[in-house]
């Protein structure tokens, strides 16, 4: 019979390479559907915020309710939290007048809490170790702050930076490749790179989705957001269709 431990620990899935390709993916969409409903809308970042707010809530109490890894649901509560932090981002950064440093400094410090507090009471922040409702508020909360995150720090590098979309997606990629070079060439906690990738890969997705959407004279390349959006929506759809994926082991 299958235990409680057992049905908690299927909802998350195999961190592989697939994994990563559709968090980019996911991340990106995230960017171009934000953008969407808050400016091609005009429905203005705290609205496009409401909205987002409660389908992420809606998705991540069917994630917790739910028995067994549905990829689905998943993925649709990961985009999810990606729309919801790119608008509470923008609401942040622009209509508050936080700015992009500052805005990143209080959500890095915001994840920061959210890692500690989740170690302290459960005693580890591993996908493998996502065991009981609890573990997943943690997972999702954590998840939803790195997602913000990643808006507010892709939007710095790129603008106050200075270093625009294209040199800004330079940078976040080889950081990426500097943690995959770490995961298989250096002993560092396997968790700790986990966490480090999940975090860059938004600002990534973050400075892509920008440069497919955002005016040629912002340094876009001015496609429609709706258009960008429905195509990445069919890439990961596409790609939970044709390749299977399997819920994370549990650690032993």
């Amino acid at each position: 019979m299958t235990t409680t431990t057992e049905r908690a620990l299927s909802k998350v899935p195999e961190v592989t390479l697939l994994f990563w390709i559709i968090k980019v993916a996911a991340t990106t969409l995230g960017e171009t559907a934000g953008d969407a409903v808050s400016m091609s809308m005009d429905l203005g970042y705290l609205v496009g915020t409401v909205i987002f707010a409660v389908i992420f809530l809606a998705a991540v109490i069917a994630q917790i309710k739910v028995r067994n890894f549905h990829p689905l649901l998943y993925w649709t509560t990961i985009i999810a939290t990606t729309t919801v932090g790119t608008t509470l981002a923008d609401f942040a950064d622009r209509s508050l007048g936080i700015g992009y440093a500052g805005g990143s400094t209080l959500l890095l410090a915001l994840l920061m809490a959210s890692l500690a507090l989740w170690y302290r009471t459960l005693g580890s922040v591993a996908v493998e170790a996502i065991s009981s409702p609890k573990a997943e508020m943690f997972y999702w909360i954590t998840i939803m702050f790195s997602q913000t995150l990643g808006t507010a720090l892709g939007d710095w590098t790129a603008g106050t930076a200075g270093l625009g979309y294209t040199g800004s997606a330079l940078v976040f990629s080889a950081l990426l490749g500097g943690v995959a070079a770490a995961y298989f060439w250096t002993q560092i906690s396997r968790t700790a790179l986990f966490w480090a990738a999940f975090i860059l890969t938004r600002p990534l997705g973050a400075v892509v989705g920008d440069l497919l959407d955002k005016p040629l004279a912002s340094g876009g390349l001015a496609l429609s957001r709706y258009s960008a959006s429905a195509v990445l929506i069919a890439f990961v759809l596409s790609m939970l269709l044709l390749f299977k994926q399997r819920p994370a082991q549990r650690a032993h």
